[in-house]
């Protein structure tokens, strides 16, 4: 029998996760490649940074595998001699947030050992980018064709779409359209003015990262509602146990989460552990809601839900914090109505929420405004090609990859392509929470899962046991 040959695109968290739950979980040969063009799986856009002050967003307690002794991303911190050399890491209660970096190194090492504990599996990492997949054969940017059984999307998040109103500035040299490209925040002088667009996540890297090179100009930051991150929990809290609610109507649930938090503050509680067990159920609350349901949540609600869901390190919360109270941040719910190219600088117009223009002259604009799900299946080379021939489509929600309920992605036609399948956040629109690294852990151990029983369904009906 043939050794079947999976192929994952895309070497971050997912799919070195996937990659990892094959080689665990497989009982007989397999071959499993990973493509990716970083020189080492596990770091993707996340886990890829250089950047000191990009931390790991919850406790390095939080961070493992699915199936992994709880902590244990954390004792291998422990032991590494970044966790003395970074005493910004430690904070007071015990916990220790690392940079974001020191967990794409563990993940690379754990792929390393898998490879090692499970010899009747190969695995292996291809550095190249794919370009097409055509008749079972993936075609690579190096040229190498790879034919596969099994195709496995582990499509990391685009970078941020640049707005309309900023794309005759693309090429001004005030304007930072990704922040994450390396460098770039390195020619911001510290007296420089700087405007970001977006209040979430990205923003407050940024702000962290301008901190470390000194930055002390005028910052402004605005969005749509201005609401930044929240700061995550320090110390230990006890677990909350949700009340019972069947509702599939967005608008109960955001009324029963209220009476949640207000309960748990009788209780002197923090809202974020009734958040957190929200969190738990979110797949299950997500598909429970209609369509219908869900795009009103993502109209109304998404912006309020990401900045309590996804929160920041306590030491970039610190620095936002420092900031505002020195009032060299202004935080802003405003939009951009304006732009005005002034040489090297530009001119912002924004009109504010509550009434009112301002005017701020600045020498850099940074565009902070997330991925740019809604253009993924155009994004990359592969995507393109899989889309041109109906095998792969948008989801109804802009959020990334059409998918059925075992990741197997859904053609032009509505069918599900059994060889084919999406791992991570692009398959979130079917399953809901789908960002968080626990979340995305269990995926990626469903998907392998998923993969190995129908490999083992095609080999049978292929080699059918002979008759006596």
């Amino acid at each position: 029998m043939a050794t079947a040959h999976v192929i994952i695109v895309g070497g971050g968290f997912s799919g070195t996760a996937l990659a990892i739950h094959l080689a665990r979980t497989s009982a007989v040969s397999l071959l499993i490649t990973v493509v990716e063009p970083r020189d080492q799986l596990g770091g993707g856009v996340a886990y890829s940074t250089t950047e000191p002050a990009h931390r790991i967003n919850v406790p390095a307690t939080r961070m493992q595998l699915s199936g992994e002794e709880q902590g244990a991303f954390d004792r291998w911190y422990r032991q590494q001699p970044e966790c003395s050399l970074d005493s910004v890491a430690h904070c007071a209660d015990g916990s220790v947030y690392p940079q974001r970096g020191m967990f794409g190194r563990y993940l690379a090492q754990q792929f390393a050992h898998a490879q090692q504990l499970h010899p009747h599996v190969k695995m292996r990492h291809v550095q190249a980018s794919a370009v097409a997949w055509e008749g079972e054969q993936l075609l690579l940017s190096n040229g190498e064709t790879l034919p596969g059984d099994v195709l496995a999307l582990a499509i990391s998040h685009p970078p941020p779409a640049l707005p309309r109103g900023l794309q005759p500035f693309a090429q001004h040299p005030a304007l930072i359209a990704n922040p994450w490209q390396r460098g770039v925040l390195d020619t911001i002088h510290p007296d420089a003015s700087v405007a970001i667009i977006g209040t979430g996540l990205s923003m407050a890297d940024v702000v962290a990262s301008l901190d470390t090179r000194q930055h002390r100009g005028p910052l402004i930051a605005f969005s749509r509602r201005g609401q930044l991150s929240r700061a995550n929990l320090s110390g230990e809290w006890p677990e909350w146990t949700l009340a019972p609610q069947n509702a599939s109507n967005a608008r109960l649930w955001l009324h029963h989460i209220r009476a949640e938090v207000a309960r748990a503050a009788e209780q002197q509680l923090p809202w974020q552990r009734v958040l957190d067990q929200v969190r738990v159920q979110g797949q299950d609350i997500w598909q429970s809601l209609p369509l219908q349901e869900q795009q009103r949540f993502v109209r109304h609600l998404r912006s309020w839900w990401d900045v309590h869901r996804y929160r920041i390190a306590p030491q970039v919360a610190a620095v936002i914090s420092a900031r505002q109270q020195q009032g060299s941040l202004n935080v802003m719910a405003a939009r951009l109505s304006n732009i005005v190219d002034h040489g090297k600088q530009l001119a912002i117009t924004l009109h504010l929420r509550g009434g009112g223009i301002e005017t701020h002259p600045i020498d850099h604009l940074i565009v902070t405004t997330g991925p740019g799900h809604e253009a993924l299946t155009d994004s990359q080379p592969l995507l393109q090609s899989l889309s041109q021939q109906g095998l792969i489509r948008p989801d109804s929600l802009g959020f990334g990859i059409d998918v059925d309920w075992h990741s197997q992605t859904l053609d032009s036609n509505d069918q599900p392509n059994a060889r084919l399948l999406v791992v991570g956040p692009a398959a979130r629109a079917r399953f809901g929470e789908l960002m968080g690294l626990p979340q995305v852990a269990d995926h990626a151990a469903a998907v392998a899962q998923t993969i190995l029983q129908e490999l083992q369904i095609a080999h049978a009906e292929r080699c059918p046991p002979s008759a006596h």
